[in-house]
This record gives structure tokens, sequence and C-alpha cells, in this order.
């Protein structure tokens, strides 16, 4: 059977151009409702190097990628002009994941400076070392290493 006889064939060249239409990811922004909190975890605790700042915002520049931490009103006043319309109520949505060097020693820095890990470091059937926290708002990353390159 072929894509044409089921109606498949006309789409192909549709979802091609979507398939392409993003080429990276180049930042991540995290709403958050305490920025200076969330500032002071970021920058003092994990490391992270302040590249701008404002009353609303803070943007990190990790390798490639900018992350952001926006105020959620202003998060809000960004993606839409009804108020309330961003809502960021419940648990986690998302994770993070930073690839480290080492796992273990990024694990034992970071419970050093106080962060609280939800799993210690454990390898993975897919071939990765991770380790998880939560930011103070609760946002869960995953530091992970590949196994095969220890």
């Amino acid at each position: 059977m072929t894509h044409h006889k089921h109606g498949l064939g006309d789409d192909s060249a549709k979802k091609k151009e979507v398939q392409i239409m993003f080429h990276s990811i180049v930042a991540t922004v995290l709403f958050v409702r305490d920025l200076p909190r969330c500032l002071t975890f970021y920058r003092d605790t994990l490391g992270l190097e302040v590249q701008e700042s404002d009353p609303d915002s803070v943007s990190f520049q990790m390798e490639n990628v900018y992350f952001l931490l926006l105020e959620v009103s202003a998060a809000a006043r960004l993606i839409s002009e009804e108020a309330n319309a961003l809502k960021i109520e419940g648990g986690p949505r998302m994770l993070l994941a930073a690839g480290v060097e080492d796992v273990d020693a990024a694990y034992e820095v970071l419970l050093a400076k106080g962060v609280t890990f939800l799993r210690p470091p454990t390898n993975q059937p897919w071939g990765l070392r991770t380790a998880h926290f939560a930011d103070p708002e609760g946002n869960i990353w995953e530091i992970n290493r590949s196994i095969a390159s220890k």
C-alpha cells in the first residue's frame, strides 16, 4: 500500500516543512514567582553567570542556549493581553536537564551548598547517570552524564 492510497502522500511535503521549521532551541524561560530568591539560587548556588537583568528578569548564558528567569506577571504580560492569562499553579510541568562532567562530584558540591535532591546519582537503563533536585519554586532539574563517557 502506498501513502497516496491512504491520503498521506499529499501531506508529506507539509510535514517535512513543519519538521524543519524549528532548527534549535535557543532559550529556556522559566517563569518564577520570587525572582530575587531564584536569582540567588541560580547565581550563588548553581554558579550560573548573570548576563543581563532588569526588575522582571535575569538571563544567563549556558554555552549556546540562553536560560532566563522571568517573573510570572511579566510573563503573563508578554504572552497575552488578558489579565491572569498565565496560570502556573500545580506541580512541575517539565524537567530541565543539564549535562555535567561528573554527576557524583556535582551532586556532592550542590549537596554541600544546601540543595535538596529528590534522587541521588543513579545509573539509568538508557545509559545516563542522573541525579534530580528542585529549585526553590519546585522546578525539577536533572544533572546527567553518559555512563559510557566516564
